[in-house]
């Protein structure tokens, strides 16, 4: 395990972007998993343990956060950021073990429609980890001038992505109603909860950009 208190010395927001880089490796196994259905039992265990591998970095975040720190936001904001980023982590690991519980029986295009949802509201989440990648860029500009006025266009870039995604989301669901009579009750149940699911990656970047974007109109 990283020590992060001597993170700490090198940025106050090193430790959040190194916990970004753990949920990313989550995210990263997810996509691959998306790509490749039916998921092998190997490939799920192996999300699972990244999951576990960011929420030990979160903790470990947490348990070393020194109260005398100079850090440019409120303890709480920081905190509240890093819960969400921890909260993309558990949902690509949910999914993940969704994706286990039995066979996803559909047709074809409804498959393909579920992976455009994905790359989605992936592309959400990765303009989510942009803003994250920003952050020692906007101290060193005090949080103002021209670097804020960027994050704040990228924030509204993510949230048109999530936009785009949520609709696509609709969409698929009227689909799958559409088509819910020649399913299961257990095939049906497991693709609404896939569907709302993986809409929920866009809707949890979303809240990370704002909750920057919230920070900056403190400042």
């Amino acid at each position: 395990m990283l020590t992060i208190a001597r993170l700490f010395g090198k940025s106050p927001f090193a430790p959040l972007q190194t916990h970004m880089s753990r949920v990313s490796l989550c995210l990263e196994k997810l996509a691959e998993i998306i790509s490749h259905l039916p998921p092998t039992d190997k490939i799920v265990e192996d999300l699972c343990k990244l999951e576990h591998e960011a929420d030990l970095t979160k903790n470990d975040i947490r348990n070393h956060l020194p109260k005398n720190i100079f850090l440019p936001m409120e303890r709480g904001h920081f905190l509240d950021i890093l819960s969400i980023q921890d909260s993309l982590a558990d949902q690509a690991e949910e999914i993940g073990l969704s994706l286990k519980l039995r066979p996803l029986n559909a047709t074809e295009s409804l498959r393909s429609d579920l992976q455009t949802l994905f790359k989605k509201s992936y592309d959400t989440f990765l303009s989510a980890r942009q803003i994250i990648g920003e952050i020692d860029e906007l101290l060193e500009a005090s949080f103002g001038g021209i670097e804020a006025e960027k994050v704040k266009s990228m924030v509204e870039q993510t949230a048109h992505k999530e936009y785009e995604a949520k609709k696509f989301q609709r969409l698929l669901n009227t689909k799958l109603f559409a088509e819910g009579g020649s399913f299961s009750a257990p095939d049906f149940y497991l693709w609404t909860k896939l569907i709302e699911d993986i809409g929920n990656i866009s809707v949890i970047s979303e809240r990370l950009a704002n909750r920057i974007r919230m920070v900056l109109e403190l400042k």
